[in-house]
């Protein structure tokens, strides 16, 4: 099955580019309600991603402890925990599921690297129930 069925394009998406602050990532995280982000260059290639954990843990080890403070600290000055793994546009529904067993979202980019929009687990889980319904009726 073609994986941008289930795609959310990158239009409808938040991320966060390595140029912007720590401050204006927290800003986006609180506006969206969002425990992670993807994070792109100025390219818009896909980088990583950026989680709520890992801000914090970058602003106690930085020691900031305001929003001041955080206006100028580069994003990129914060360690990131997790790699969220992209996958082609062309990649597989597999290939998806195995990266979403440990990922919120899954980054799509092409074949150039640049991020298009991601799949959310969430669809996956209700494809994935559709599909079982299915084969349920089917066999019962």
């Amino acid at each position: 099955m073609n994986i941008l069925f289930f795609l959310t394009p990158k239009s409808d998406v938040a991320y966060i580019y390595e140029n912007e602050t720590l401050r204006q990532a927290l800003e986006k995280m609180e506006h969206r309600k969002f425990s992670c982000i993807p994070l792109l260059n100025a390219d818009g290639k896909y980088t990583g991603t950026i989680s709520e954990g890992d801000l914090l843990w970058g602003m106690r080890h930085l020691n900031i402890q305001d929003q001041k403070d955080a206006e100028g600290v580069s994003i990129m000055a914060i360690p990131r925990r997790a790699a969220y793994k992209p996958v082609k546009a062309s990649a597989n529904i597999e290939d998806v599921l195995d990266c979403a067993i440990n990922q919120n979202f899954v980054p799509v980019v092409d074949d150039m690297g640049s991020f298009i929009g991601l799949v959310t687990r969430k669809e996956i889980l209700k494809y994935c129930y559709k599909e079982l319904k299915k084969a349920a009726r089917r066999d019962g």
